[in-house]
């Protein structure tokens, strides 16, 4: 089994390396783990339960400090930008007409509101909620 734990951990650090977005190293952490287990002669379902815990672990405490600390400099870019400004709606917003406009930062969008009986009306503001496709979804403010 060692060389089965062995292979894993080199498996999951070449994803790693490919991929450069924290997908499999806490699963690397967890073979780790399993092969020290084996090592100390304990049976498969030890190892096996080893793997799932530190992986389980590593996952749950520290990815969220990983993500938070190594992607703080990426930028918002495209539609992520849009998410949370404030609009101000150019045509009636009406779910139910299909119809309502806003222009931000000099492009045109489609505008729909969160809920279907929410209108807004032009000069109103509403905060980007999300991007559905080519249409922003604004609840009023």
């Amino acid at each position: 089994m060692s060389i089965v734990w062995l292979a894993l951990i080199v498996i999951f650090l070449v994803v790693e390396i490919a991929t450069v977005g924290l997908t499999s190293i806490w699963l690397a952490g967890g073979a780790l783990a399993a092969l020290v287990v084996e090592l100390l002669g304990l049976g498969i379902v030890w190892q096996i339960a080893a793997f799932l815990i530190v992986t389980f672990i590593l996952l749950y405490f520290t990815r969220p400090w990983a993500q938070k600390y190594l992607n703080a400099k990426s930028v918002k870019t495209n539609y992520e930008s849009l998410i949370g400004q404030k609009i101000k709606m150019t045509e009636r917003v009406d779910n139910l007409s299909q119809t309502g406009k806003a222009v931000v930062n000099g492009q045109e969008w489609t505008v729909r509101a969160e809920a279907d009986g929410d209108i807004l009306e032009p000069g109103d503001f509403g905060e980007v909620l999300r991007v559905e496709g080519v249409k922003l979804i604004v609840k009023k403010i």
